[in-house]
């Protein structure tokens, strides 16, 4: 049996080498099948491991509470709103908060910032001295807010990487003045960088103390707020969330409503972003799937064009002895093999694709392409070669030798 196989699969070579050029047109369908499948798995698994990796960074013990309004009643003038009230009650009521703070993210035209001839705009927020470590930042010169910064509502400031290179500050910028809208603030801190998620510069930031913003904005003005805050028991996470969910919905007259806020933790983002990206992958593979079926479909066809022109062959093989069996597997181990070869050269440039684009978009990580996905590449450029492989073997297999012998 060994021989046999030995032996098909040897025949199953030269016909394919004999007819090259037939064999590569044969196998376009299941290259560009398995190229496009490589290609689109390698992206989408590169772009949820760098966000995975971004995520993780901000601590598996850290919720976020910000405020959420529908979009029906968004139309309606009904906007939800986290205050400062809420902020004081999460403090008082729920214990096992190792840190907590607010986070006012600046409103209207308050996100220019000016240095000498100097003009960028970047994310601008009010903040406590927690936030430093509910944030994890880090001061690469100088320091952080302190709690003595917001209780005098001093015009000071820290700021990001790529803020200091956009305004060309020096490489220490500490003690610099710049403008932010029509203020003046001191810098007193550079963090260190902390790179992109989702595409979006984590270091485009300039950050006040809590009570300036509040000044900056207008204290007449109801602000919008971020709640940000670290457990210190991991264990006690959901526990602390439904805590506080249940405070808020007393605390905003809510009874059968749903909820005008959100509590989040930064893996409940990690798994909605791997549960979109897997839906992706989904729609997209049988999309692409399609192609390696009509590749199948065209395999089949010029495999059944191959035992048509070597019907005289094959009645050859037969008439001095060959089995039924060996020219089954002769005609199967060439659709195979064509299917293996397409399969191969189809994951080298669905990876070349991924690599390239990932290379080409500013930002963008780097092409992943997990083990499972060569596995499944192989795997169903196989399944497709015996499947439409089996169909024109049969057919070799049994002719009649003396009536394949007549054929002209």
């Amino acid at each position: 049996m060994m021989f046999d196989i030995y032996e098909s699969l040897v025949s199953a070579l030269r016909s394919i080498r004999a007819h090259g050029f037939r064999s590569f047109l044969t196998t376009l369908g299941i290259i560009i099948g398995v190229a496009a499948v490589i290609a689109m798995v390698a992206i989408i698994q590169g772009f949820s491991y760098s966000v995975n990796q971004q995520l993780s960074g901000l601590g598996s013990n850290s919720l976020t509470v910000q405020s959420y309004t529908p979009l029906s009643e968004r139309l309606q003038g009904r906007i939800a709103r986290i205050s400062t009230d809420d902020l004081d009650l999460i403090s008082r009521r729920v214990e096992g908060i190792a840190s907590i703070t607010p986070v006012l993210y600046s409103q209207g035209g308050l996100n220019q910032i000016h240095y000498g001839s100097q003009l960028t705009s970047a994310q601008i927020a009010g903040t406590t001295y927690s936030y430093q470590d509910v944030g994890r930042l880090f001061a690469k010169y100088g320091r952080f807010i302190s709690d003595i910064d917001n209780v005098t509502r001093r015009r000071v400031a820290v700021i990001g990487e790529s803020t200091r290179n956009n305004l060309a500050l020096p490489e220490n910028p500490v003690g610099e003045f710049i403008k932010v809208g029509d203020e003046w603030v001191r810098i007193i801190g550079l963090m260190e960088s902390r790179g992109q998620i989702f595409g979006q510069d984590q270091d485009n930031f300039l950050l006040l103390p809590f009570s300036t913003m509040r000044t900056l904005i207008g204290n007449q003005i109801q602000p919008d707020i971020f709640i940000q805050m670290s457990v210190s028991e991991l264990g006690d996470l959901e526990e602390i969330r439904a805590r506080i969910t249940t405070l808020l919905r007393n605390a905003h007259g809510l009874t059968t409503e749903d909820n005008d806020f959100q509590v989040q933790s930064s893996e409940q983002l990690a798994d909605t972003v791997n549960t979109i990206l897997g839906s992706v992958t989904l729609v997209m593979g049988g999309i692409v799937g399609i192609s390696l079926l009509v590749g199948g479909i065209g395999i089949m066809n010029i495999m059944l064009v191959s035992v048509t022109e070597r019907t005289r062959e094959i009645g050859i093989c037969k008439a001095i002895g060959a089995k039924r069996h060996q020219i089954l597997l002769q005609f199967l181990f060439e659709s195979l093999l064509l299917c293996l070869l397409g399969g191969f050269v189809g994951l080298l440039i669905g990876y070349g694709i991924g690599a390239a684009a990932s290379a080409a978009i500013p930002g963008f990580p780097s092409a992943v392409v997990p083990f499972w996905a060569v596995i499944l590449a192989f795997g169903f450029s196989a399944a497709v070669g015996l499947i439409f492989g089996i169909m024109p073997a049969a057919k070799a297999a049994n002719l009649d030798p003396i009536e394949a012998l007549r054929y002209e």
